[in-house]
């Protein structure tokens, strides 16, 4: 208007603004003016808390995220594993005895798919493997009687013999002999592994619910003897063929039979405890866990020794293994409503969109005995004035008003 002025802006007309405010129902709504100074030129920024875009944001949280249920990670777990099946090497037939170690059926248990055996080792003196550091030599004074190397394969006698094979000479131990480079055979099992059946039963408890099931089905009509595992149609049959984890896993069974490897069952639990227990179901996932793409750290194998007697004498056939290590992991979340982080929630919702602003507002405006007070002390009302008359600041009817609430 042309008379009055901003008083922090006296070139800049003051403006009318009016605001229209709603307070609880539609039928309760405050109408005002307000004589306010609008910066024109800067953006005038309103609250967007309770818009469009905040919608979406807290029906994830309290529904998507189940924030209205008291919740529980990491259940007690039980873990029993069983290997099945037979296959053959170049000499041999081999039976799941010798192949699965440990053989107890834990959690974690190897599947023997590539051996170098070393045969009919004792207690004597030989060549010390070529594979040790300071092991070559050229003449006996490069060999130091009575040393012994924390890496190699036994106690050196002070003599340079010469190796298994080839022109070379290196150092000799006394120890087990022949040593491990000089006369072990290898020989290939993984002809039939990919057909190895793997039972794995598992059980979980939710303390803190009273919530326990299992992943194997409930029948007595013999249906483990004739399932394997399928996503939809035997969820409940846990019977895995090792060349199913394998390929779950994005690897190539033939490379990983021959250098080893380590595969991750992974069992989830997420159950939703508000629903009936059918479901809650566990959910499998299958991948590689050693890094394959580190030549240093990749692949799995370990050492092993059958011992027995010949003529009284100790000897021992020493074994080094490759194979498929399986780890079987197990988590999961359970969730159930509960009353108190419902409401705690709930409020915090309510809070952050500004309705507990709104909720006060309507109840002062609505059921207080001194609601026009409060009106008046919450809204300044401006009249406006003839632009010849000079603008006057507006002063409250009550200044003791706010006081009698």
């Amino acid at each position: 208007m042309p008379g009055r002025r901003c008083p922090h802006h006296s070139d800049r007309p003051r403006q009318d603004v009016r605001v229209t405010r709603e307070v609880g129902p539609p039928l309760l709504k405050t109408s005002l003016v307000a004589d306010s100074c609008v910066d024109i030129q800067q953006p005038y920024l309103f609250p967007v808390a309770s818009g469009a875009g905040a919608a979406p944001a807290r029906r994830y949280v309290f529904i998507v995220q189940k924030s209205y249920q008291e919740s529980e990670t990491g259940p007690e777990s039980s873990i029993i594993t069983k290997v099945k099946g037979i296959t053959t090497s170049e000499h041999k037939v081999w039976d799941v005895e010798e192949y699965v170690k440990p053989p107890e059926g834990g959690s974690v248990f190897s599947i023997i798919t590539r051996v170098e055996a070393t045969h009919s080792q004792t207690q004597r003196t030989c060549p010390e493997s070529i594979r040790v550091h300071n092991a070559t030599c050229l003449s006996d004074a490069d060999c130091v009687a009575g040393e012994l190397n924390m890496l190699g394969n036994g106690l050196r006698t002070g003599r340079c013999v010469p190796y298994y094979q080839g022109p070379s000479k290196t150092c000799e131990v006394f120890g087990w002999c022949p040593v491990e480079d000089g006369a072990s055979v290898s020989q290939f099992l993984g002809t039939m592994a990919p057909n190895f059946t793997i039972l794995i039963k598992n059980s979980i408890h939710y303390p803190k619910f009273h919530f326990s099931k299992g992943n194997i089905a409930d029948r007595t009509d013999g249906y483990l003897k004739r399932c394997t595992f399928h996503e939809a149609s035997d969820l409940y049959c846990p019977i895995f063929k090792l060349g199913f984890i394998v390929e779950k896993a994005g690897e190539s069974f033939t490379e990983l039979a021959h250098k080893g490897g380590v595969i991750g069952v992974i069992i989830n639990w997420d159950c939703d405890l508000d629903l009936p227990a059918s479901e809650c179901n566990p959910k499998y996932s299958f991948r590689r866990l050693d890094p394959k793409h580190v030549p240093a750290s990749s692949g799995y194998n370990f050492r092993f020794a059958k011992y027995y007697k010949i003529n009284g004498t100790t000897t021992r056939t020493l074994i080094k293994a490759y194979g498929i290590r399986i780890d079987v992991i197990v988590h999961g979340q359970a969730g159930k409503f509960s009353l108190i982080p419902t409401i705690i929630n709930l409020a915090t919702a309510l809070t952050s969109v500004g309705v507990g602003s709104f909720l006060c507002d309507w109840i002062l405006l609505t059921f207080m005995n001194k609601n026009k007070v409060y009106s008046h002390k919450k809204f300044d009302k401006m009249v406006d004035t003839p632009a010849s008359e000079p603008a006057q600041a507006s002063t409250p009817t009550d200044p003791k008003g706010l006081a009698q609430l």
